[in-house]
């Protein structure tokens, strides 16, 4: 594990596989850390990939900026980790509101941005009525803590058929949200509710994309995928079956192949050399 302090705060995150890989920038959703992509941490960086994954603001071991944090600052935020990192661009991929930050980070520094993948994510901006809920939960976070929500949601954020069947799973993503500090996820989503509108940007986007699904996925579903998949002709879409909203954690084996078919189709990137030991 590796921080660095930038914009205010320190940022943690994980640099996986070797230095001279073609770089993989994955970005989790709330409230998580950057320890949900762990599978895929191993399988591409055992694929000979560097997988850089950080703790966003608010998360994980990161710094805690209060208030309210925009999806701008957590994509600039990236671009200055991987500035000093050295790394002018990656593929750059997200869960849930990490796909959301993704399309912002794309829209921001589409120069950075080798390929995008989108998992279990959606383009529209916030409704009136989802601004309104985000801000209420952010405020219950704030009184009353993560631990209650958690248990709420844990069959959204998994199939509720897998809460059951992969118990190991689910602990293990209820650890992470109950270890979020509420200061960061409520300010994260009073961010999140002023997103802007990926339905304007997606159809410039002409670096390959990768758009991926649960196929029970609740809250971003099938048809948010097709949706996106549509305003980006060229992308491909899978649906990871016996999956819900974090189909990485449920079926990281299903969900690192088609990862890794993805990879293999981009074009060869520049390799930076080996640094000398």
């Amino acid at each position: 594990m590796n921080a660095m302090t930038l914009r205010g705060t320190t940022l943690h995150y994980d640099d996986f596989g070797p230095s001279t890989g073609a770089p993989v920038l994955l970005v989790h959703g709330h409230p998580f850390d950057r320890t949900m992509w762990a599978p895929q941490a191993e399988a591409l960086s055992g694929a000979g990939y560097r997988v850089i994954t950080p703790d966003l603001r608010g998360y994980g071991l990161s710094g805690v900026t209060p208030g309210k944090v925009l999806l701008s600052d957590f994509a600039d935020d990236l671009a200055a980790l991987l500035g000093h990192l050295g790394i002018d661009r990656a593929v750059v991929g997200g869960v849930s509101m990490g796909g959301q930050i993704a399309m912002e980070f794309r829209h921001r520094h589409p120069g950075r941005v080798r390929a995008l993948v989108l998992s279990d994510t959606s383009a529209p901006a916030e409704t009136e009525d989802g601004k309104e809920f985000r801000n209420r939960l952010a405020d219950r976070l704030l009184a009353e803590g993560m631990d209650g929500y958690a248990g709420e949601v844990i069959d959204k954020m998994l199939a509720a058929y897998n809460v059951d069947t992969m118990p190991d799973v689910a602990e293990r993503v209820l650890s992470m949200m109950r270890a979020t500090d509420p200061r960061g996820a409520a300010a994260a989503l009073r961010g999140r509710a002023e997103r802007r509108d990926y339905r304007d940007t997606l159809p410039a986007v002409r670096e390959p994309v990768l758009i991926v699904v649960g196929a029970d996925d609740v809250y971003t579903t099938v048809a948010d995928a097709e949706a996106i998949r549509r305003l980006v002709p060229h992308a491909s879409l899978a649906v990871i079956e016996k999956a819900g909203h974090l189909p990485g954690a449920e079926q990281p084996e299903r969900f690192n192949a088609v990862l890794l078919d993805f990879l293999t189709t981009l074009p060869p990137c520049p390799r930076p050399e080996a640094s000398p030991s």
